[in-house]
């Protein structure tokens, strides 16, 4: 039997917004089995900059990819991003219970940007210093108008969140339980969404910081439309490398490079702060994920820029699966859209 006592199944469900993954993983002994997964892509402009535009073509295909992927389970882990979320950490005494809660409680009112009644808090502590008896406490904060908005559309949709991770940490997630983390080297993870790429920084072996930066690869798919003249279908076969042949790919190059160039920058800025921050020279290695890894040229321009080395990530590294149980999807094509979901499907719940 693939699948024994012992084993559990988690669904991971990743809101984007081009389109709706859904990862479903089973947890067993000998590690991550896709039991199945599926993706549906939004119409134009449902999702824009975290904005649900059209909240019941949301529904429908979230509603969609869970039928699709033949999961029973509404119970699903969900994530957020974008400017709604804020993350931070903190160094305080080492405290425990109702003590370490109000500690936290004072340190996230002096730091914050948002009024601390407007928002959700949650922390782990990542790190004990028994040396200084102190310890380092990851903050996340999302404005509570966002979170319960965001919450009632999945409860629209009929799914029951068990978890509520970020973006950002499902990447990280993703990440160590595929790869060796080198404690010699530091390591960017930069996932590329539409409207938001989420920075993740590991140091000396250990999470370091993150950065949702508000822009992503919707400036590069609107360049595609309009140099080209592409209706909305023909510039996603466009960015999936599916027009090769119909399409100048030295045009096509210098439309996608003039484009990133907003990201490129931002990124830089990005990176530059981690340097300062983390007091060291350099970042030495980068791994791409989401939607934007897979885009033609754009990799390679970001790595010539930047100067680190970059690989695009494989979510499904360390995961078994069965290609004649996804029906036609082929994993090792799409693997860094895959990312996000399979983060949440890895976590650990109940």
């Amino acid at each position: 039997m693939l699948f024994s006592k012992g084993t559990k199944e988690v669904v991971g469900l990743d809101i984007g917004a081009s389109s709706i993954k859904v990862v479903k993983l089973i947890h067993g002994k000998n590690g991550y089995v896709v039991d199945s997964l599926a993706i549906r892509e939004l119409p134009p402009e449902a999702i824009v900059a975290d904005e649900i535009r059209d909240r019941e073509a949301v529904i429908f295909c979230i509603q969609s990819v869970l039928d699709e992927c033949d999961t029973n389970s509404k119970n699903v882990v969900v994530s957020l991003s974008g400017a709604a979320l804020i993350t931070d950490k903190l160094m305080i005494d080492k405290k425990s219970g109702a003590e370490a809660e109000q500690a936290i409680l004072f340190e996230a009112e002096q730091r914050s940007p948002f009024d601390v009644e407007d928002v959700a808090l949650d922390h782990q502590v990542i790190r004990l210093d028994e040396e200084t008896n102190k310890m380092e406490v990851l903050l996340v904060a999302a404005r509570k108008e966002f979170l319960a908005s965001y919450l009632q559309l999945l409860t629209d949709s009929g799914i029951n969140p068990i978890a509520v991770d970020t973006d950002a940490f499902a990447v990280y997630n993703a990440y160590i339980n595929n790869y060796e983390v080198n404690p010699d080297r530091s390591t960017v993870l930069v996932n590329l969404g539409q409207d938001v790429t989420n920075v993740l920084y590991i140091h000396n072996g250990l999470y370091h910081s993150t950065r949702d930066l508000s822009i992503g690869s919707r400036s590069v798919f609107n360049a595609i439309q309009q140099e080209f003249r592409l209706n909305h279908e023909l510039t996603n076969k466009t960015i999936q490398g599916q027009m090769e042949g119909s399409i100048d790919q030295d045009m096509l190059k210098m439309t996608i490079v003039n484009a990133a160039e907003e990201l490129i920058n931002g990124m830089e800025l990005a990176f530059n702060y981690f340097k300062s921050q983390a007091e060291t020279d350099a970042i030495d290695w980068m791994v791409l994920s989401g939607g934007g890894a897979l885009i033609p040229y754009l990799p390679e321009f970001i790595q010539s820029r930047m100067q680190i080395p970059l690989e695009i990530f494989n979510p499904l590294r360390n995961v078994q699966y069965d290609p004649e149980r996804l029906e036609g999807i082929e994993p090792e094509k799409i693997a860094p859209l895959l990312t996000v979901p399979v983060g949440l499907a890895m976590r650990k719940v109940g």
